[in-house]
């Protein structure tokens, strides 16, 4: 009897309007919103971990469509960059659900819950799914790394293996989690994708 489990599994990362002392308050000024900038993608063979194809998109904000001085430090995405490169938001999240077709999708965090914040921004949730996710963050704990107070970025070098990328860039961060999750599992952690 065949599988009827998809071969590939995705892990993701976005990148989101943000501005000084943001985070630290939960983006509750008037007019902060997380609005999708980058999303970043990588696919995985579930069996191996082998990296088999990346997705990097900028999207261009609605409601903030200047990124602030803090934000383009922090990615390293300009606004010359948007707007040579970026798409709307629906284009990108169709362009990334194509990618995932029926994998399920990993990230660090709850970036799902940034997804349906944005649909709902632009009146698509109910439009557009959100595929299946899974937070990381447990497995990497149930296997020796604490993650907690780091970022996507971190969690290569959490795990023990260098991190070569750009961190807070979307595709960069998605390696970043990718790679830790491979070095646990090349040393003996259960493979999240087939367990």
């Amino acid at each position: 009897m065949k599988s009827t489990q998809p071969r590939t599994a995705i892990v993701f990362d976005l990148e989101f309007t943000a501005w000084e002392g943001s985070l630290a308050r939960g983006w509750s000024e008037p007019g902060e919103f997380k609005e999708i900038v980058q999303i970043g993608a990588v696919k995985l063979d579930r069996a191996g971990l082998k990296m088999l194809d990346s997705l990097t998109i900028l999207v261009q904000p609605r409601v903030n469509p200047m990124l602030s001085d803090y934000l383009v430090a922090l990615t390293g995405i300009t606004n010359e960059a948007l707007a040579e490169q970026a798409v709307d938001f629906i284009t990108a999240y169709r362009v990334f659900l194509d990618f995932v077709a029926d994998a399920g999708i990993w990230a660090f965090g709850g970036d799902d819950r940034i997804i349906a914040a944005n649909l709902a921004l632009y009146g698509l949730e109910k439009a557009m799914p959100i595929p299946r996710h899974t937070d990381v963050c447990p497995w990497f704990a149930e296997n020796g790394v604490d993650l907690r107070g780091k970022h996507a970025c971190d969690t290569a070098e959490a795990a023990g293996a260098r991190f070569d990328g750009r961190r807070h860039n979307a595709l960069d961060d998605a390696r970043s989690v990718a790679l830790g999750m491979a070095t646990l599992v090349a040393r003996g952690a259960p493979n999240p994708f087939t367990a």
